[in-house]
Formats: C-alpha cells, structure tokens, sequence
C-alpha cells in the first residue's frame, strides 16, 4: 500500500518536469521576421496597382470607402454594377444596415415601396454567380492549410478564395472586408443595387450569395458605425442612415483625385513569405507557434502610394 503514494509522487514529479521542459522549449522560439518586417523589405514588383476600371470610391461624411471589383469571379454582377455607378443609381442613396459582427449594408432605403429608384442603364436582377468555373481563374495560389468550408483554399490577385476540384468551381471567399451582392430567398433576386460588406465571421454564407470585391480602404470607418435597433441591424429612422454622397469608378476620376493604393502581389514569393509569419511566428513574445493559417486571418497588404 505504501507504494501507491510514492508511485503518484513520481508520476506528479515527471509530469511537472515535462511541462516545465514543454513551456521552458516554448520561451525559446527564435525571432523571425513580421509581416510589417516583410512588408518593410519588400520590392516594387511585389506590388500591383489598382485597376481604375474595377475599382470605385463611395463617398461618405468620414471620407472615401475604396473598393476593388473582381470581375473574373461576378463578371455579370460586376458589369452590372458599373452600369448603375455610372447612371449615378447609388448617389444620395444610404448605409441601412449595421449588424453587430456580421454586415455592413448599403443601397435604397426605399426600394420596399413605391419611392425605390428606378434602375436605369442596368439590371435590377441577375442569375446568380455564387461560383465560376475553375479554369476562369489562372491566378489561384493555394494555401496548405486545411479548411473547413471548402477542399482548396488560397488567394487569387488579392481575393481570398475556395475551390473544389471535383466539381471544378471555385468562389470567393466571405472574409472580412468581402462586399456582396444582397438578396431575397431565390437565388437570382440579386442584381448589385443592395451591397454589403463582411465584418463578422461569414464563411458559411460562401456558394450562397454572390460576391463582387472587397473593401480595400474605409474598412475601420464601415465597422464602427452604429448598430442597427431593428431586426438584422437595420437602422429604424431616417435619421440613423449614413448618407452616400457619391459613388464612382476611379477611371471616371480625374487622375490627380484618386487614391493611389497598391496591393500585394498574392503570387509573389513576398506574400508567401507574409503567410508563413502569420503562421509560424518567432519569439520571443510568443511562446507557441500556431503552425495554421486561417483563410480570412491571412493579411493581405495593402498600402497607399
């Protein structure tokens, strides 16, 4: 019987010098270069400018919401919505929704009556482009990470993205900053007139709706307006409404008025660089590498020139 007592110290003995000896090997990550670090020592060609002819401006009381369009993932959507910037649809219009860790929303407050817009130049509705076919896409770089809502994940010129090889679709992703195209229960009730952008978690919503770009620069001032009162964070009264002044495609801008930013190269060996700080960071503030990498927690840089 005595020997039990002594048994159990031995064992409480080792397993106090195997944590010891697990959190003592964790304090001795080595240092590696951040993403700021990469970011920093990066070259001109790891870079590429914004197309002026996919990318618009939303003018709001806090200043310029810039957002880059993905035609070869919405190519009718994406059409679409130009059509409708260009016929000024959605100047005067509204941001309608804020809900808590989920979406931003724009467009008519007014299209449930008869005061809506009327839409000229465009479309109100589109068959719906939840995924394209793979072959569309020819700037797929894969991430190895495993994921949990699609076989393949990676980045493609900037976008986060999911594909599956078996059916040979691929999509993209609904990380944060991601716009989207709003719609009713059928699946071709949405055209662009009503868009949002991701500020919660969404990824189950991917292959559901329709996404057309993401928010490259304004993301901060779009998360931090107020939530919406009513059901689903819209806003109640017409006085919570954040008024859109304006919203144009940067090539209709004259040159000196736009906003030079330039994304990362998600192809380059820079970025891939980026991915495996994110994944494996040094010490010596942490002490336990994640050795994973989320999609939507991949940063993709972005700077202003």
């Amino acid at each position: 019987m005595k020997a039990y007592p002594i048994l159990r110290r031995a064992i409480l003995a080792a397993a106090c010098a195997l944590f010891a000896a697990s959190a003592a090997a964790a304090k001795e990550l080595p240092p590696k270069p951040s993403v700021a670090d990469i970011v920093k020592a990066s070259k001109p060609s790891d870079w590429r400018a914004l197309d002026p002819d996919n990318t618009l401006y939303m003018e709001l009381p806090f200043g310029r919401v810039v957002i880059e369009l993905a035609p070869t993932f919405a190519p009718n959507h994406v059409k679409n919505i130009k059509a409708l910037v260009r016929a000024h649809y959605f100047d005067g219009l509204a941001i309608v929704r804020v809900q808590d860790n989920w979406v931003v929303q724009w467009g008519d407050p007014n299209e449930d009556n008869d005061k809506a817009r009327a839409v000229k130049g465009a479309q109100k509705t589109l068959k719906a482009e939840f995924t394209v076919p793979i072959k569309n896409d020819t700037h797929f770089t894969r991430l190895p990470d495993v994921d949990g809502y699609a076989p393949q994940v990676g980045h493609s010129n900037g976008f986060p993205v999911g594909r599956d090889p078996k059916t040979g679709e691929t999509w993209l992703a609904h990380c944060y900053g991601m716009v989207g195209v709003g719609r009713d229960n059928d699946a071709d009730s949405g055209g662009g007139t009503s868009l949002y952008a991701v500020i919660g978690p969404a990824r189950h919503l991917d292959r559901n709706i329709t996404v057309v770009g993401r928010v490259i620069s304004g993301m901060p001032q779009l998360a931090a307006l107020p939530r919406g009162p009513a059901p689903m964070g819209f806003y109640d009264k017409q006085e919570m409404n954040v008024p859109i002044s304006a919203v144009k495609l940067a090539a209709d801008v004259p040159p000196d008025q736009r906003s030079r930013f330039e994304v990362m190269r998600t192809d380059s060996a820079a970025y891939q660089a980026v991915l495996d700080a994110q994944r494996n960071r040094g010490g010596p503030w942490t002490k336990v590498a994640a050795g994973h990498l989320d999609l939507c927690a991949a940063p993709i840089p972005v700077r202003e020139q």
